[in-house]
């Protein structure tokens, strides 16, 4: 059983919980991600480790509340314990297998965008502790939906924050808030872009323009995350990868989005129909 340490909502609708699987956090890096099952009937949830702790024999998860699955893991209490968690699963990021040498060449700009800054922060820990110079740039929708605001801080070198409505930092998209700190005198090596698929689509538009080399994170396609399923196809540079096995970081330049973007989509009807019987669950008091 995997016991939840510690539980936080960082807004209505994000939590942040500390669970304990210590062979997981001995053997996690970053861009990896783990599934959640709840409870013996429970859906397969997968979720990008949001940090870990190999001393302490855990694991970060952030869960936003989307559906009747992600609202049955915020549900749990410290204490209370997840059936299953299993990982770590997928690629780690590239820079983990990069050479000190080829390090000390490389200046990263990680974009943030809502609950995708989550992921994005084992990345900047891992890149600070190896001496990486790395700016990030976090963007929401408004200043309530911000998050990681210090801890990001407190692991690169430069934080930029964004929001659509101008409610903190920047008023304007990541995009917008890219565009401004390369033409205030800032250049990258690499960019990383974690967030909705919409908002790295065009970010990598973004980059390309730039001529920043893109990395995006397709973890939000998977369903069983060991390449059984089928359901995290993408076609990537006209061939089709598996998001699960063979990612979920790629080539933002090869990805296709418009592709990604509808096989997003393909559970709609499903997700509608848990939810309503979620409700319909928690209505009777059951």
């Amino acid at each position: 059983m995997y016991q939840i340490l510690t539980k936080e909502m960082l807004t209505p609708t994000i939590c942040r919980m500390s669970v304990r699987a210590p062979r997981l956090a001995a053997a996690a890096q970053p861009g990896q991600f783990l599934i959640v099952r709840a409870d013996e009937k429970g859906e397969r949830i997968p979720l990008t480790i949001s940090d870990y702790d190999a001393g302490r024999g855990t694991v970060t998860i952030v869960t936003q509340k989307i559906g009747a699955s992600s609202s049955d893991i915020i549900a749990f209490e410290p204490g209370e314990a997840f059936a299953d968690v299993v990982g770590p699963l997928g690629l780690p990021s590239e820079f983990v297998n990069m050479s000190p040498d080829e390090l000390s060449r490389q200046r990263y700009i990680l974009i943030a965008g809502g609950v995708g800054t989550a992921p994005v922060y084992p990345q900047a820990k891992w890149l600070k502790a190896h001496g990486v110079p790395v700016d990030v740039i976090i963007g929401a929708k408004t200043k309530d939906l911000l998050i990681y605001v210090e801890e990001m801080r407190a692991v690169c070198d430069n934080l930029f924050i964004c929001t659509d409505d101008g409610s903190a930092g920047f008023k304007g998209m990541g995009t917008n808030m890219l565009e401004k700190v390369v033409a205030d005198g800032h250049s990258y090596t690499q960019a990383v872009i974690i967030g909705p698929m919409i908002m790295m689509k065009f970010t990598t538009l973004t980059c390309r323009k730039l001529g920043i080399p893109a990395v995006v994170s397709l973890n939000t396609l998977m369903v069983d995350g060991t390449g059984m399923c089928g359901a995290c196809r993408v076609s990537v540079g006209g061939k089709t990868r598996f998001a699960c096995v063979e990612g979920p970081e790629f080539d933002g330049y090869e990805v296709d989005f418009d592709e990604a973007m509808r096989r997003q989509g393909q559970y709609k009807a499903e997700e509608a129909e848990a939810n309503e019987k979620h409700v319909c669950k928690i209505g009777r008091g059951k």
